[in-house]
């Protein structure tokens, strides 16, 4: 070379550059931890509420059958009635089934939807304490 003493970086400034360099690592990985956390947990998420949901059909085709089978048998009852106080009997009878029947059904889905959120808001505070 031309006689010049070749520049050497100080150490201070390559040690310092090393730590940056690794903290620079370390967030990044840290971010990277976090984006999959996210990741797996929209997919726990999704899969609950897919399963949430699917069992909401279950109930509501259950209902659906029990109430149309409830239908049925009071057609049957009024086609067999002898007089029109057996069919006022008959249709009482069927009305306050119904009635009970129905609020079984909205106690019942409304227990699966509150199961449902809390499930939810478990999911969504377990994904972000993870951060």
């Amino acid at each position: 070379m031309n006689g010049k003493q070749p520049y050497e970086v100080p150490t201070e400034m390559r040690e310092f550059a090393e730590r940056s360099v690794e903290q620079a690592r370390k967030a990044f990985d840290g971010f990277i931890g976090a984006a999959q956390k996210a990741v797996d947990s929209a997919h726990g998420s999704a899969e609950s509420a897919r399963a949430n949901t699917q069992e909401a059909t279950r109930k509501a085709i259950a209902y659906a059958e029990s109430n149309v089978a409830a239908a049925f048998d009071f057609a049957q009852k009024l086609v067999q009635s002898k007089d029109l106080a057996e069919v006022m009997q008959h249709q009482s009878d069927f009305l306050k089934s119904q009635v009970a029947s129905f609020q079984n059904q909205l106690k019942d889905l409304g227990a699966a939807a509150q199961d449902a959120a809390a499930k939810a808001a478990e999911t969504v505070s377990k994904a972000t304490k993870g951060r």
